[in-house]
């Protein structure tokens, strides 16, 4: 069960009231709608997550209807171990204002991957915050690592050296039963601006 702390309850209404309102055909109370809350997947500093507002009384098959004091909560079937026992809240701050999820779970569950993921976040992306960059563990199978680069290592010429010389090696040291580390990034699609692959460079890594 996830639980909703005041300020994020009040914060709910809020927005569920206005979604309402702005909904042609609505009676314009929040009651029909539901918030539906899903892991995406894993970054830099943990889980990522997609809150959004969904209509109440159809359910989707694959989530989990909760009650959580007098909001209607969807918790997607493959979130709810990954969201047991998290913590909705509202943040405010002067420049950026948000919800936020404390999350008591473990980012991966098995040891390999939980050994990889601290290679990553001891050793990794320290070495490559300094050009904007950051690897984002996505997942362990047998001795396999899918990883993704992103911030100022997506689109980067020396991406591969990186990869190669910087990232592989740091992550076999560590980790032996690891063999191959597969990069899942698409690095047509990002913009470094310290590297292009026309005009050469070195990796942070290499």
């Amino acid at each position: 069960m996830i639980t909703i702390t005041e300020g994020a309850r009040a914060k709910i209404h809020e927005l569920m009231t206005a979604e309402s309102a702005g909904s042609p055909g609505e009676p314009g109370s929040h009651a029909e709608l539901a918030l539906r809350i899903e892991v995406l997947g894993r970054g830099p500093g943990g889980f990522q997550y997609d809150l959004q507002f969904v209509e109440a009384d159809e359910p989707e098959a694959e989530v989990e209807s909760q009650d959580a004091g007098g909001i209607r909560l969807h918790i997607h079937r493959k979130s709810l171990d990954d969201l047991a026992g998290a913590t909705l809240d509202w943040v405010e701050r002067p420049f950026q204002s948000g919800f936020k999820i404390e999350n008591p779970n473990p980012i991966f569950r098995n040891p390999l991957a939980q050994a990889v993921q601290q290679v990553i976040d001891e050793k990794i992306n320290p070495a490559v915050a300094g050009h904007g960059g950051f690897v984002t563990l996505l997942d362990v199978k047998e001795e396999t690592a899918f990883v993704a680069l992103g911030g100022g290592c997506q689109g980067c010429g020396m991406a591969d050296v990186t990869l190669k010389q910087g990232i592989e090696v740091m992550i076999r040291e560590a980790v032996p039963s690891i063999t191959r580390i597969i990069d899942t990034t698409d690095h047509a699609g990002g913009a470094n601006p310290f590297y292009q692959p026309s005009k050469g460079g070195s990796s942070p890594l290499a």
